[in-house]
C-alpha cells in the first residue's frame, strides 16, 4: 500500500493489543474494532527480513556459487534445504518488505510499530 505521513487509515481486523493489569492483576483485555480510523504520525520504516528468508538468501547463494562443486549427498541435503524454505521465500516476494508507522486512533489510542498489512487507505 505505501503509508505516508498524514494519511488516513483504517484497521481492517480487529486487533487484541493486551492485557491491562493494575498493580499485579489482570483486569482485562485491551481490543481495538476493525474499521477503527485513525492518521498516520509517521513511517518508521521496514521491519528486517524473516529468519527463513535471510537463510534462504544465504543458502541459495551458497547453492549458486559451490553447488556444481559439491558431493552429491550434500548438494542434495542443500537441495532439500532450499525446498523446505520456498513457501516463505515465496510469500516474501509476494508482499515485499514489510513496513510499520505510527498511527493514532481517532478515539485517541496511538498504535506505535503498526504494519502496515492491518490497515487500508480511506
Amino acid at each position: 500500500m505505501g503509508l505516508t505521513a498524514g494519511q488516513r487509515v483504517r484497521l481492517v481486523a480487529d486487533l487484541g493489543i493486551g492485557e491491562a493489569v493494575a498493580g499485579e492483576t489482570p483486569v482485562g483485555f485491551l481490543s481495538l474494532g476493525a474499521g477503527a480510523e485513525g492518521t498516520v504520525e509517521r513511517v518508521d520504516g521496514e521491519l528486517p527480513e524473516p529468519e527463513g528468508v535471510r537463510e534462504y538468501r544465504r543458502l541459495k547463494d551458497l547453492f549458486d556459487d559451490y553447488g556444481h562443486t559439491m558431493p552429491e549427498e550434500s548438494r542434495k541435503r542443500l537441495e532439500a534445504q532450499l525446498a523446505a524454505l520456498e513457501p516463505e521465500w515465496t510469500a516474501h516476494q509476494a508482499h515485499g518488505p514489510l513496513v510499520t508507522a505510527r498511527i493514532r486512533f481517532d478515539n485517541g489510542l496511538v498504535l506505535d510499530a503498526a504494519p502496515e498489512e492491518i490497515l487500508t487507505p480511506v
